[in-house]
């Protein structure tokens, strides 16, 4: 099998479970913002300290992955039967990273100022990351307005900012460098 189609070649794309639409749908817009957050995700965990956070940032990928066939696929029937063994995102998701975020910030000083993004490398990924999840969700904001999604999409995408965020602050504190610079 060849990785190129052309089925594409005029502007349009399929979805996950059938049917065709413009490139710039909301919908591919919105599943598109969430693959370049995963992809976000990966460049930052690939760099140094590869072992920081490894589990947290896989389970993170994973969800992703299960967001995008949610946003992907409009027929909820063919989404249940794409998704099988994995459940859609639920409220356990969401208390999964605020459990993270809340571990984390343990071990940070209090925040007093707005920081600027940056850092080490890692912590300016994760900045980086936590922008493109803001885009992520916006895009699913907009997606809402016109079709029914799972309300849970933009809560985990709204949490998932967050930890993205505490990330960034801890990635700083545990590479030694000058650490979280105020604004």
């Amino acid at each position: 099998m060849k990785i190129y189609t052309k089925t594409g070649d005029e502007g349009e794309t399929g979805l996950f479970g059938g049917g065709r639409v413009p490139k710039d749908d909301p919908r591919v817009q919105a599943y598109g913002d969430v693959d370049e957050l995963n992809a976000a995700i990966g460049l930052a965990a690939s760099l140094e300290s590869q072992t920081f956070e490894t589990a947290v940032l896989e389970h993170m990928q994973r969800d992703l992955f299960t967001i995008g066939a949610q946003l992907a696929t409009p027929d909820s029937a063919r989404l249940a039967k794409a998704l099988a063994p994995r459940a859609p995102i639920g409220e356990g998701g969401i208390a999964a990273l605020e459990g993270v975020i809340d571990r984390l910030e343990s071990g940070l000083p209090p925040l007093t100022a707005f920081i600027l993004p940056g850092g080490t490398p890692k912590a300016a990924a994760f900045h980086l990351a936590r922008t493109v999840c803001r885009r992520a969700e916006r895009s699913v904001v907009t997606l809402a307005r016109a079709v029914a999604i799972a309300p849970l999409i933009v809560k985990y995408l709204n949490r998932l900012s967050d930890l993205l965020f505490v990330l960034a602050r801890a990635a700083n504190r545990a590479g030694g460098g000058r650490g979280d610079v105020p604004w």
